[in-house]
């Protein structure tokens, strides 16, 4: 059956990507929980990684599509998730384990009491492409509120965003830090070649919202068509420090006297 609408297409691309890499080996209950091992590089028979992968897929992207229940605060029951095929195997504390241990924050684990009845809930705590998922989000009122926004990406796709602006593509937001890459928990990939600031202050007077996850990552969906266009970025320079000198292409600073601080 053909897919109807972008979002089907779209979720069918992850579920290619993701799920069928993944969700067609079950958990091993056996394997060796090291935690460590994500620091160097991944490799796919890694427990860590396989589980990661999993979890990130489903919460993120693919409850829907996978036919997991999950409430449009981003949650889903951890009993009905260890129920799934591709997590069976695995059991609450090897979970807690993983949303303790991630160093990005990227998981929320609770548990609720109802009518006298506990439960566990896990949720991602930003990242979704889902519709109609929204997390508990604090709004930003003012480019004071945050240090900075800043989004990292890599010299090639700075090619476009020069001339397009940066995109939430799939996602229901655009990701953006509150740091520089060495200093950041969550918001920009450590491989970062061109540091993106934004000009906040600029973006909320346009009616552009901002907002603040769980875990410290600035989200916005951006304008009507999902992007922050380029007049709305304050500076761009390479995340090397031995570049900072060093002109970005594409790349034209502003004049001093309009010139807006980056930390903003």
């Amino acid at each position: 059956m053909a897919l109807s609408t972008p979002f089907q297409q779209r979720v069918q691309k992850l579920a290619t990507v993701f799920s069928v890499r993944y969700s067609s080996r079950r958990i091993d209950p056996k394997a060796n929980f090291d935690s460590s091992r994500r620091r160097g590089p991944q490799k796919e028979g890694d427990f860590f990684y396989r589980v990661t992968r999993e979890l990130s897929y489903l919460l993120r992207h693919g409850a829907l599509h996978e036919r997991v229940p999950i409430r449009p605060d981003g949650y889903v029951n951890v009993d009905t998730l260890l129920k799934h095929p591709p997590m069976r195997g695995l059991g609450l504390n090897e979970l807690r384990r993983i949303v303790s241990q991630d160093n990005k924050s990227r998981y929320n684990l609770r548990r609720e009491i109802v009518d006298g009845v506990g439960s566990w809930w896990i949720r991602a705590n930003q990242g979704h492409s889902m519709p109609g998922i929204t997390p508990e989000l604090e709004p930003i009122m003012s480019s004071k509120d945050i240090p900075m926004a800043v989004h990292g990406t890599t010299l090639a796709a700075w090619t476009l965003i020069s001339k397009s602006g940066l995109s939430r593509m799939t996602r229901n937001h655009i990701h953006l830090a509150q740091g520089y890459v060495g200093s950041v928990i969550s918001g920009m990939r450590k491989s970062s070649q061109i540091l993106v600031f934004i000009d906040v202050s600029k973006a909320l007077e346009a009616g552009i919202p901002f907002f603040l996850s769980s875990n410290g990552v600035v989200l916005t969906p951006g304008d009507s068509d999902g992007y922050l266009q380029p007049n709305f970025f304050s500076n761009v320079r390479y995340a090397n420090p031995t570049k900072l000198a060093d002109p970005v292409p594409g790349w034209t600073a502003l004049p001093r006297a309009t010139r807006t601080s980056p930390t903003h």
